[in-house]
């Protein structure tokens, strides 16, 4: 079996999953500016330090995170097991900076896997290949550490040898000390065009002993499936073995599915903030998205063949923001009569309808009404297609029928809303029977 057919047989669940919780989670949840704080304002580790010795999420419960996550609908989550920070939420042997050394004394990983586990849902992990704690990561001219501009660390040797086994190290462990772990999702490559020349010029792929570890993370649990910020390639013919088993789009929505150079399907999955952060954010409550905005985006991933995972970013006390809870209950409300919708779906075999979008799980189609307009609803290419139509939400029936305003497209169907509205502003779905 090739790398191709490998990757369906890993992601078959993912597919079906098609919607998940990000959690970003950290020591940046107490100065409450975002994930990338310590970068961003140029933070020297004995200040930050601050942070690890005062850390202590008193009101943590990843059970009432996970059934939240069961409630709107979700499948999986990923959790931030290491962020760029470096610090680890997990009981590692190779580091001291980990939460089982804080006031907390805690494995917040194993307490994660337990809730989430319990609930039923996938397990994922999250863990970041930069580290700005680490000695051996390089600080001068690094286009994001911290003391990038820091003169004193220019010409400091780091043994990046030694770095690289402590990642892999820290990767073996997060697989083997916590039972069956369903997804990997590494944090990512890039170029460090100040370091032209050096070993550090190219952080992708090789330079991060990719091969090795991705052979690794197989041989411990070989039905993982990885996400493709090692750097590989995931459209070739042949996918680079590092390409991971589905693309990661960040923040912005694709055109259109992803294919490889053959033209075949790629799994992916679109990440994106609820409120333009990843991590917790104290002073932006309004920038977050609208409930309708969201339910929207995860109906157009569907329909591009791809997946949503949608973050949270708890407190300092361990609490997920009361907003993003009301969201998150809110599109629960909506997945509990219309996940038939996503579920299994994929892109349909029809263009995009002007009023709203289509998902498709084998001759049901699903149609995805945002936009009331004028009239009857057209349904391009289906006349004398559909057997059955019904609303989801309810299974009540909703009529075929060609309107006389609508004899100059014999080749399209027409459905009857009895109202002037929708019967659901956010998303009214209708359940399309077609003729086998």
């Amino acid at each position: 079996m090739g790398l191709f057919e490998e990757r369906a047989r890993r992601t078959e669940w993912f597919l079906d999953a098609r919607f998940g919780m990000f959690i970003h989670w950290g020591l940046y949840s107490i100065p409450a500016r975002g994930e990338w704080v310590k970068s961003t304002e140029k933070i020297p580790t004995e200040v930050y330090d601050q942070y690890f010795e005062e850390f202590n999420p008193v009101r943590y419960n990843p059970k009432e995170w996970a059934k939240l996550a069961k409630e709107a609908g979700m499948k999986y989550a990923v959790l931030t097991t290491k962020h760029h920070d470096g610090f680890c939420l997990f009981d590692s042997a190779y580091t001291d900076y980990k939460s089982t050394n804080t006031k907390c004394k805690r494995d917040l990983v194993k307490e994660y896997v337990d809730a989430f586990r319990e609930e039923g849902l996938k397990v994922g992990f999250y863990y970041s290949l930069l580290d700005w704690h680490h000695e051996d990561y390089p600080h001068y001219g690094d286009n994001q550490h911290p003391m990038r501009e820091e003169e004193s660390f220019k010409g400091a040797g780091h043994n990046w040898k030694n770095y690289v086994e402590y990642f892999h190290n820290q990767v073996r462990e997060l697989l083997t000390n916590y039972g069956k772990i369903d997804l990997m999702w590494f944090d990512f490559s890039y170029e460090n065009k100040n370091l032209a020349g050096t070993e550090f010029e190219h952080m992708s792929g090789e330079t991060w002993g990719a091969k090795k570890l991705i052979t690794m993370m197989r041989e411990l649990q070989p039905d993982i499936v990885i996400d493709n910020r090692l750097g590989g390639d995931a459209r070739k013919p042949e996918p680079d073995l590092h390409a991971g088993d589905f693309v990661s789009p960040e923040c912005m929505m694709p055109a259109g599915e992803a294919v490889d150079v053959l033209g075949r399907s790629i799994p992916w999955e679109l990440c994106l903030t609820l409120n333009e952060n990843w991590g917790y954010a104290k002073n932006k409550p309004w920038e977050y998205k609208t409930t309708e905005n969201v339910i929207h985006m995860l109906v157009e991933c569907v329909s591009k063949n791809g997946n949503m995972l949608i973050n949270v970013g708890p407190n300092a006390k361990g609490e997920i923001p009361k907003e993003s809870i009301r969201i998150l209950k809110e599109i629960g409300e909506w997945m509990r009569v219309n996940s038939d919708s996503i579920y299994g779906c994929g892109k349909s075999e029809l263009e995009k309808p002007e009023w709203g979008r289509y998902t498709q799980k084998g001759n049901i189609l699903y149609a995805h009404i945002y936009d009331r307009r004028v009239g009857s609803f057209r349904l391009g290419g289906l006349e004398g297609r559909i057997k059955k139509a019904r609303i989801l939400e309810d299974g009540a029936e909703v009529r075929v029928e060609k309107p006389w305003n609508g004899l100059d497209y014999p080749k399209d169907a027409f459905v009857q809303l009895e109202i002037a509205g929708l019967y659901d502003e956010k998303d009214t779905v209708l359940e399309l029977e077609l003729q086998s």
